[in-house]
């Protein structure tokens, strides 16, 4: 049943008797939406537990102070003491990945398997540049300006093109529930000044870095850089998908993914 935990929203859907659970998190949005794509398939084998991030989507709309992606792992702790769930595997897209990536350094008994979508380990020049232009849309122009060309990032351009109509109405839903300037701008604070090079080789979970090659926010390279600093990594690399490749190649995502949770 979905409720709350310290202002975070939550929903614990049970999975077949004596399951694993796995907790989902999203990216930049916030929102346990995003998992869309996944819930069939990892509902048939776990537990899962979705929520939204702190500032964003259902959850409460401000943020802990001051905010960094430790932060972010935190509320993953306090969603996982609300639910009962003691260790569960996580899998994050980008921020959500290094909100993983930080549960893992500090709180290493609650994390199994961990996946790690389209993230990395330490500022990236690219994302800043990305960064930069999805500020000043938002600083000059408004959230709706930030929402229109969110896409761009996202996706695809063969895909954004034949999803027009779909793209549209998630625009209508994404303006209508945007946190305040203000969290969105603390949030991408937090990601960019994310940094865990070092300490990459303390993390002793296994973890699935997993990677779109045609990802235009995200270099591929911050991925294999991951993985390599990470003794227990699995690179893998998917050929198309862009940034959201669970989003535009669900398929191909959900059989990679359950290879390694299943492992």
């Amino acid at each position: 049943m979905a409720t709350t935990a310290d202002g975070i929203w939550y929903d614990l859907i049970p999975g077949p008797k004596g399951a694993e659970t796995v907790l989902l998190s999203a990216g930049l949005g916030g929102s346990a939406n995003f998992w869309a794509p996944q819930m069939a398939a990892l509902t048939a084998r776990f537990s899962v537990l979705l929520y939204d991030h702190r500032g964003t989507g259902r959850s409460v709309r401000t943020l802990t102070e001051p905010h960094a992606v430790e932060a972010m792992a935190a509320d993953m702790r306090a969603v996982m003491d609300a639910a009962r769930v003691k260790a569960a595997h996580v899998v994050g897209h980008a921020a959500g990945g290094l909100a993983g990536l930080a549960l893992a350094l500090k709180s290493p008994k609650r994390v199994g398997r961990l996946v790690v979508v389209n993230g990395w380990s330490r500022p990236d020049p690219h994302v800043a540049r990305c960064f930069e232009a999805r500020v000043a849309l938002l600083k000059k122009l408004g959230k709706r300006a930030y929402v229109r060309a969110q896409p761009l990032f996202l996706y695809p351009a063969t895909w954004i093109s034949a999803n027009t109509n779909l793209i549209d109405a998630e625009e209508e839903h994404m303006v209508k529930g945007f946190p305040s300037t203000d969290v969105m701008l603390a949030r991408i604070g937090a990601l960019l000044a994310f940094d865990i090079d070092a300490k990459l080789p303390k993390i002793a979970a296994p973890v699935l870095v997993s990677a779109s090659a045609d990802d235009m926010l995200v270099p591929v390279t911050c991925s294999q850089r991951l993985a390599e600093g990470l003794p227990g990594a699995t690179l893998d690399i998917m050929p198309w998908g862009g940034h959201a490749m669970s989003v535009t190649a669900p398929d191909e995502f959900n059989a990679r993914l359950l290879r390694f949770l299943e492992r």
